[in-house]
């Protein structure tokens, strides 16, 4: 009798696939890249983070629709084959996706590295190496030990925000709440959207959590709740840190700092020290997600035949596709050690849109030709829409600005 293949191990709950989103979508893009916005943005800091949120939350629920209706790895390479039946198309958009992880935790892995120097002044491709290492064998260990590490560095993360949030409360000679908070002026609007196409890179995550769908109990049901749930949490976080930045430091601060939350808890008066090691744990969390969803990806696309079948080997032991896991992980090392960290959001931003473009639209198409959904989560038809006109303005902006 031939011996069944090994599967993914079902075992990830509702709280569990949501502090594991919260955790893919808070952390390395607040963490790093609010200077970097608040450079762009100006005053309107807080309104480039709303912008990017915005154009999260309609492809978000495109997203809740369609992995209720495909409740199978390969999460976005699988949504365009069902939609348009090109293969060369699916196997495309697959590799974009896989593409985004690497770049991504590629970036989170140089961000760690400006946190480091608060405590140590070490080679930055020293650092690199040893982190994205150290998160590729945790990662090939198993999905219960990845997301009970993620959901752990987690709460961390909430509390060291909440933490930035109420430093900055203590600043002696804070910035004025008015202008950060009153609707832009028409002048401002360029360096907002600017703002919000590089804030974008901190609502990416709620995407990845789709690719974990063969590990979660019930998911039809469970994933589109946890997906709103966690990007629900997610935004209202980053609006706090926003207000609290802008009003702790002036904008060109912000702008010239390194390690941004650091420098906000300095302000306020503390050590810089414990919010730095906070900032390098959410960091960690980041890089380690974007490194299961990747290989996740690759062993959902070869279990699909879009690409070679080696990377849809499951290992006995660890239930996880440790080849697939393997090669993320060297590719990482790679991009991390040739690239900037401000280039690879920025790359990181232009493929996702891309992406979530092809998603939003697949959907259209899937709504029209088969009337009712047979999803359990269902959207009207104008959400995937707005999807495909939010995506496109930002990556306007990036391209025309």
């Amino acid at each position: 009798m031939p011996q069944r293949p090994t599967v993914l191990n079902r075992t990830l709950s509702l709280p569990v696939i949501t502090f594991y989103g919260v955790g893919t979508i808070v952390g390395a893009g607040i963490y790093v890249l609010v200077g970097k916005v608040a450079g762009l943005a100006g005053d309107g800091v807080v309104y480039a983070f709303l912008v990017a949120g915005l154009v999260a939350v309609f492809t978000a629920f495109s997203y809740c629709e369609l992995v209720s209706r495909f409740p199978r790895a390969a999460g976005e390479a699988l949504y365009v084959q069902e939609s348009f039946g090109l293969v060369g198309l699916s196997r495309f958009v697959g590799w974009l996706v896989v593409l985004t992880g690497i770049v991504s935790a590629a970036t989170i892995a140089n961000g760690f590295s400006g946190y480091l120097s608060v405590f140590v002044d070490l080679p930055r491709a020293v650092t690199v190496i040893a982190l994205v290492v150290v998160l590729g064998g945790v990662a090939a260990w198993g999905i219960r030990q990845s997301a009970w590490l993620v959901n752990t560095i987690t709460i961390i993360s909430i509390l060291g925000l909440f933490f930035v949030i109420f430093a900055a409360s203590k600043v002696v000679n804070p910035q004025p709440l008015a202008p950060i908070l009153a609707v832009p002026s028409l002048s401002q609007t360029t360096g907002i959207l600017l703002g919000a196409f590089l804030a974008f890179y901190a609502f990416i995550g709620f995407e990845d959590m789709v690719n974990l769908v063969e590990e979660v109990k019930a998911p039809r049901r469970t994933l589109p709740l946890a997906i709103l749930l966690a990007i629900s949490l997610s935004l209202a976080l980053y609006v706090l840190v926003a207000v609290a930045a802008s009003y702790a430091l002036p904008t060109r601060s912000l702008a010239q700092s390194a390690a941004p939350l650091a420098t906000i808890v300095e302000a306020g008066g503390f050590s810089p020290q414990a919010i730095a090691a906070v900032s390098m744990i959410a960091v960690v969390n980041g890089a380690l997600v974007q490194l299961v969803m990747a290989s996740r990806v690759l062993y959902g696309m070869a279990d699909q035949g879009l690409t070679s079948k080696r990377f849809g080997s499951v290992n006995a032991r660890t239930q996880t596709p440790v080849l697939a896991t393997v090669f993320v992980t060297t590719a990482i090392l790679m991009f991390a050690i040739w690239l900037p960290l401000t280039a690879l959001a920025k790359i990181t931003s232009f493929i996702v849109l891309a992406v979530f473009l092809m998603v939003n639209l697949g959907l259209y198409r899937l709504k029209g030709q088969d009337g009712a959904s047979p999803a359990a989560f269902t959207v009207p038809r104008i959400v995937p829409v707005l999807g495909v006109l939010t995506c496109l303005a930002l990556m306007s902006v990036q391209v025309f600005a």
